[in-house]
């Protein structure tokens, strides 16, 4: 319910695009309502006046937007604290209001939205209801700043699902129906905060009981309420015919200035089209060559106002035997003794095409509808999670029919996570700064939850799943936060754990390429956590450190790679008790082998982790193991330094685990790794062990699943 406008005076103007305020007019949009939450003196401290520069950023508004013929509104959100019966407040509230007239301001309006019912024992006893207060003080105000001829009220019941008991029995509307002016503008929203529809019929109970036609405001494109969401689709849903029965439509739009072309222009058709008494539900409706010609004018206006220098990003290389643009291939080895001098940058990577354009729009559309592209990620994601039985080797054999329609949907589904990488990559090195920034955040969260996704599908594909825990999250579409990224993350078996999915995005957007895959025999995988020289047995660390997770438990390894190869692994042992005993069975023995103990000319370092390999298993006690069956082992490469890769590569080992009925996990760490434990601590790790109860040193760290 939190309401911005659909612009602030704080957005930046480039001089190498319209204005807002140039853009507004030229969509034929006519009126700007002020009443941004980065001004503390819109409501929180609404009793104070503006500074003299601030006086003068707000004058400098005022007469941009009155030169652009837009009508300026300001609005003023004293709800939260004002004592309506108190003469020094409704002073202060005309004084504030007087300093934006003398701006130059000739339209307002007063926002009772989103506050408490109740009163103050002083007004209770002034007032006889919380609707009369409001109107007392609205109406003084109006006639104070001389019956404006735009004068907007929101009332506190502003949408049919606030209202108490239903909107025509209400006593709080029944009041401002009543006694506020007749020339005061009532706003309202629909039959919810966020309306799917809005048509005649629905607006004419509201009408009826407010005496005057409403002036709509719109939250359909408003994504304050969830740091997830991005709303790029079409003004749709609203009849066209509505225009004679409103007083105006304000679109409450993105908080994120360039995510509105579509939104403000498709608006602007909309205006058009009920001005010209057409029929039809407006763009949007079922109009796609309409929607694709505006997803196209979009891609050419981020062309226009990429300034010229800027359309390839300096420092990208293209990966040598491989054409610009390609996707990430499954490596088997490589990264062996790369530099991290410019490792795994995007190549060849140009502006967004109008496919990518589509795909980015597909993916963020509208609050009760998703786009083609989300559809089918959804609907693939969740047809291969429930018919996973038909691939795994623990089932009976399924016909070779429904094994290729599983394998084809599950090819689909992978592509289409990798051209999400792709349009990660094309937005960060291709679009221009201010496009950059203010798509970023989405595309990077629903990047990491494709990587996620297509590493589960790989995963079940190998058949390794069991089917003990595939359920995931069962709930509707959109009664949880996230949009696509959330209702793929419901899907996933971990779905539920948000400190797994939800964390800010890196400062400086990168445009790397990763994919994250399960492990394969032919991989060529050696840790880095250790830097010890082993000139006699070089394979010693691997085989201590990797070695008997790759070999014992194959199925629950998943590789990091970028475009030069592997740069990262996550080990993972479902049961750590039968893990110990199948490796003192076999692996142990392996090992003496392979290092035998030859007098004086064995390296003295090389058995003393020999010895290691010894303690390594069996030590962790029962109750530990009881509650946190499963182990992890992390590694990458020093200078991977996306953090947030490192989780999602973390986060398909947990869904993998989870899937086959884990319900906890551990991981060792050394004390002085200390970003090795800021790291799992911010992903719900917290320490179950210390050094001091055991005979080693490790910190264990344990979260439940």
């Amino acid at each position: 319910g939190d309401l911005h406008t659909i612009l602030t005076f704080s957005l930046p103007m480039s001089p190498l695009s319209m204005s807002p305020c140039a853009r507004m007019q030229h969509w034929g949009l006519n009126t700007y309502l002020y009443g941004p939450k980065d001004d503390l003196k819109h409501r929180l401290l609404w009793r104070e006046v503006y500074s003299p520069e601030e006086e003068g950023q707000l004058r400098t508004l005022i007469a941009e937007a009155q030169s652009r013929g837009l009508k300026f509104v300001y609005a003023l959100s004293p709800g939260q604290d004002i004592v309506f019966s108190s003469s020094c407040d409704l002073t202060l509230l005309k004084r504030k209001l007087r300093q934006v007239s003398d701006l130059g301001c000739q339209a307002f309006a007063i926002l009772f939205d989103d506050i408490d019912h109740s009163m103050c024992q002083a007004d209770s006893e002034a007032f006889s209801s919380f609707a009369h207060a409001q109107v007392t003080v609205t109406n003084e105000i109006y006639r104070f700043l001389g019956e404006p001829p735009v004068f907007l009220f929101c009332p506190t019941e502003y949408c049919g699902s606030l209202c108490s008991p239903s909107i025509s029995k209400s006593p709080y509307l029944q009041t401002i129906g009543e006694d506020l002016l007749p020339d005061i503008t009532v706003v309202w929203t629909g039959s919810k905060v966020i309306s799917r529809k809005l048509s005649v019929d629905c607006l004419a109970e509201v009408e009826s009981v407010l005496q005057r036609p409403p002036l709509i405001w719109d939250n359909l494109h408003a994504n304050d309420y969830d740091s997830r969401r991005l709303f790029l689709g079409p003004f749709k849903g609203r009849e066209p015919q509505l225009r004679s029965n409103l007083r105006g439509l304000l679109l409450n739009p993105n908080c994120e200035f360039e995510a509105n072309y579509i939104p403000l222009h498709t608006l602007g058709s909309w205006y058009r089209a009920g001005k010209e008494e057409r029929k039809g539900e407006g763009i949007g409706g079922g109009k796609d060559r309409k929607a694709k010609g505006l997803m196209s004018s979009w891609k050419e206006e981020v062309m226009r106002h990429v300034p010229k220098g800027e359309k390839k990003r300096p420092n990208q290389s293209v990966q040598p035997n491989q054409p610009p643009g390609s996707k990430p291939l499954a490596h088997s080895g490589g990264g062996k003794g790369q530099k991290a001098q410019g490792r795994g940058l995007c190549g060849g990577k140009g502006l967004l095409s109008e496919s990518q354009v589509r795909l980015l729009v597909g993916l963020h559309y509208l609050p009760h509808e998703h786009g083609l592209s989300a559809q089918k990620l959804l609907q693939d994601l969740t047809w291969l999670k429930t018919n996973c039985h038909l691939v795994s080797t623990n089932s009976k054999k399924a016909p070779p029919q429904k094994i290729d329609e599983w394998r084809g949907r599950a090819s689909r589904f992978m592509s289409l996570c990798e051209d999400i990488a792709q349009l990660h990559c094309s937005v960060v090195g291709g679009a221009n700064r201010a496009v950059l920034y203010d798509l970023y955040p989405y595309v990077w969260d629903l990047r990491n939850m494709a990587l996620v996704a297509k590493a589960f599908i790989c995963w079940l594909g190998c058949g390794k799943s069991t089917g003990a825990d595939l359920l995931g999250m069962e709930s509707e579409p959109w009664v949880f936060k996230g949009g696509v990224s959330g209702e793929v993350q419901m899907l996933l078996p971990i779905g539920s754990s948000n400190d797994l999915f939800t964390h800010p995005p890196p400062l400086f957007p990168t445009s790397r390429l990763y994919n994250i895959r399960p492990y394969h025999g032919k991989d060529k995988v050696r840790s880095h956590t250790h830097m010890f020289l082993f000139t006699a047995h070089p394979d010693v660390i691997g085989d201590r450190c990797l070695g008997p997770c790759l070999a014992l438990c194959p199925e629950y390894s998943f590789i990091l790679e970028d475009e030069l190869g592997v740069c990262g692994c996550v080990l993972g042992i479902l049961d750590v008790r039968s893990f110990a005993k199948r490796c003192q069975v076999s692996w142990m023995p392996a090992m003496r082998d392979k290092y035998p103990s030859k007098g004086g000319n064995t390296h003295s370092n090389t058995q003393d982790l020999i010895q290691l390999m010894e303690e390594d298993q069996g030590e962790y006690p029962d109750s530990l193991l009881y509650h946190f069956p499963s182990q992890l082992r992390l590694d990458a490469l020093p200078e991977l330094v996306d953090i947030s890769v490192s989780r999602t590569l973390l986060t398909a080992l947990l869904t993998a685990l989870k899937a086959n009925g884990s319900q906890g996990v551990f991981c060792e760490v050394q004390p002085t790794d200390r970003q090795r434990l800021e790291f799992l601590t911010k992903l719900g790790f917290l320490e179950i062990l210390r050094g001091e109860a055991r005979s080693r040193e490790g910190v264990v760290l344990g979260r439940l699943l």
